[in-house]
């Protein structure tokens, strides 16, 4: 009888360090949440690991947290990577098929992929993921499993997703640094998508827009595949930030009124005054001038995203549209304000399928982080590719993407 896996994830954001431990239900149909940890991070900018010891410290206190609750120690870890530095590339090879018979193997598959691997990259960016877009059989194309098919020539289209080497390697070491070892790395979009996303979105055309706290991640699916990442550096602080700067007050003041006010901040502006009581005293401004400067940042958040869809000729174009998600998901009127500026259907996205229930747009990638990690320990393909990269090497189960 096998035992069933326990599986930890690990969010290292800007604003706060989340650690979930979770295993399959016997009937497979969902995770068992048997701990959680949630603190402000210290040590993070923009998404990327700054100060490693710091973050360190803070991942080893969120670990006590989640290893109380679940009543037992945690070693291993599924942990995201995050920041503007990712990027994406497409890429294509071509091999003959080396069997007699002309049957496709995995030997073949695995040689495709590492010719379609074959292009230039400075010495200090580095893959982290490798997505198959299809596989073209004797010019025949759109295929998803050619494993058995036969023919001659075997073609495949990849999207490769890279990063910086040393931000990589900071997030590897702030997580071995706590204690833990990292069972893989997953990009932070990957992983709110695989919590958010149905196969049917998947399929049809849909993006995932995760608005965190300094960063908003992009993924971009069609036709069961992620086609597009992208990370901006913006997020809710530097909605926060403007308001500070717009009402002169301080960091902490602006805060109060965004947790204040935030939830009807995208709502009709009227003219009236309002007093909101923050250390130091009360303020007082007009509704309309707050209003006003928080627009202006979301707009040009949701600028930015389509830029992104622009770039992959998806603006206005993806028929299962936009799903929101991270904690800047939760601001009202949102939905209404992104459909406006993208002409898409939106909706927010929450974790589903835990119990007890996660259903928190800020909790999405920690329970991406362990869906990915359940799929990659069960293997979701017939073959392993290693990627060199430092301290982060690791075998990959590339087909694991093809899993709804």
């Amino acid at each position: 009888m096998n035992k069933t896996p326990i599986i930890a994830g690990l969010d290292i954001g800007t604003y706060a360090t989340k650690f979930l431990v979770a295993k399959e239900r016997p009937d497979e149909r969902g995770f068992e949440v048997l701990g959680r940890g949630i603190n402000l991070s210290e040590g993070v900018r923009k998404g990327v690991v700054s100060s490693k010891n710091k973050v360190s410290e803070k991942i080893a206190e969120t670990i006590k947290q989640a290893e109380r609750e679940a009543g037992r120690e945690i070693n291993e870890v599924y942990v995201n990577i995050n920041g503007s530095h990712i990027f994406c590339i497409n890429s294509k090879g071509l091999v003959s098929v080396s069997r007699a018979d002309e049957k496709i193997s995995g030997q073949d598959l695995e040689r495709v992929i590492e010719a379609a691997k074959t292009f230039s990259l400075p010495s200090n960016k580095e893959i982290i993921e490798v997505i198959p877009q299809e596989y073209i059989v004797d010019d025949e194309g759109g295929i998803k499993e050619p494993l058995g098919l036969k023919g001659i020539r075997l073609e495949a289209k990849i999207l490769a997703v890279g990063g910086f080497t040393p931000y990589i390697e900071n997030t590897s070491e702030a997580v071995i640094g706590s204690g833990l070892t990292v069972g893989d790395i997953f990009l932070g979009s990957s992983a709110s998508a695989r919590a958010v996303l149905d196969s049917q979105e998947k399929e049809l055309g849909a993006a995932v827009v995760d608005l965190g706290a300094a960063t908003t991640s992009i993924a971009v699916f069609e036709e069961g595949e992620m086609v597009h990442t992208a990370v901006i550096p913006i997020g809710m602080q530097n909605v926060r930030n403007d308001i500070a700067i717009g009402l002169r007050v301080s960091i902490e003041a602006a805060e109060k009124i965004l947790e204040e006010m935030g939830s009807h901040i995208l709502g009709e502006a009227t003219t009236r005054r309002k007093v909101v009581d923050v250390p130091g005293g009360d303020i007082t401004f007009r509704e309309k001038d707050l209003k006003d400067i928080a627009k202006a940042r979301i707009e040009e958040i949701f600028e930015l995203v389509d830029e992104e869809l622009e770039s992959i000729g998806r603006s206005g174009l993806l028929p299962a549209g936009i799903v929101l998600t991270g904690g800047g998901a939760k601001m009202e009127h949102l939905i209404d304000f992104v459909k406006e500026k993208t002409e898409l259907p939106v909706r927010v996205g929450a974790p589903s399928e835990f119990y007890p229930s996660q259903e928190d747009p800020s909790l999405s990638v920690v329970c991406g982080l362990v869906k990915l990690g359940s799929d990659s320990f069960k293997g979701g393909g017939f073959m392993d590719f290693s990627f060199d990269g430092g301290l982060t090497k690791k075998v990959k189960k590339v087909l694991k993407i093809f899993m709804p």
